[in-house]
């Protein structure tokens, strides 16, 4: 009897579906444009899941019948849910736009930095809401200097200094 019940939780567990719940953000700081480079990279199932409960629609990604105006939508949930504060102020950044690779979404934005920055607040709750799991890692460059940060539901924040 015992065997049978390791062999059915062996073979449970070698066939269940194990989902990662991860988002990255690059951020590189570019001295000559004045300017910070940001790459989102997330799984297009997941974030299509959230913006679709969101705002009552159905993106319908990489299809024929994908929304036009899917951007919009992109830019509206990224708004909301990842800010940048340089030298503890706010600053607005520009959508450039995305692209679809296999299974993940890349968004690039972009945020003009008219002070030398000395510090660098992100605010990060993208899918948190949706996945109790999900963990959205930040990693920043500064010329040599690297600096890593994993955030979560508890702590959906992380300060970096230059």
């Amino acid at each position: 009897m015992k065997k049978i019940a390791i062999l059915f939780l062996l073979f449970t567990l070698a066939f269940s579906s194990h989902k990662y719940y991860l988002s990255l953000t690059q951020i590189e700081y570019n001295k000559d444009q004045d300017s910070l480079e940001v790459i989102i990279n997330v799984f297009m199932d997941d974030i299509e899941f959230a913006i679709n409960k969101e705002y009552s629609v159905d993106l319908r990604l990489t299809t024929k019948q994908e929304l036009e105006d899917v951007d919009s939508y992109f830019q509206k949930y990224l708004r909301k849910n990842l800010r940048f504060l340089v030298n503890k102020e706010l600053v607005n950044y520009n959508f450039i736009g995305k692209e679809y690779e296999g299974d993940l979404v890349y968004f690039y934005l972009e945020v003009n930095v008219s002070d030398s920055p000395v510090s660098l607040e992100v605010y990060n709750t993208i899918l948190v809401t949706y996945f109790e799991q999900q963990q959205n890692i930040i990693k920043f460059k500064n010329g040599s200097d690297r600096q890593s940060k994993i955030l979560s539901k508890n702590t959906n924040k992380a300060l970096l200094k230059f």
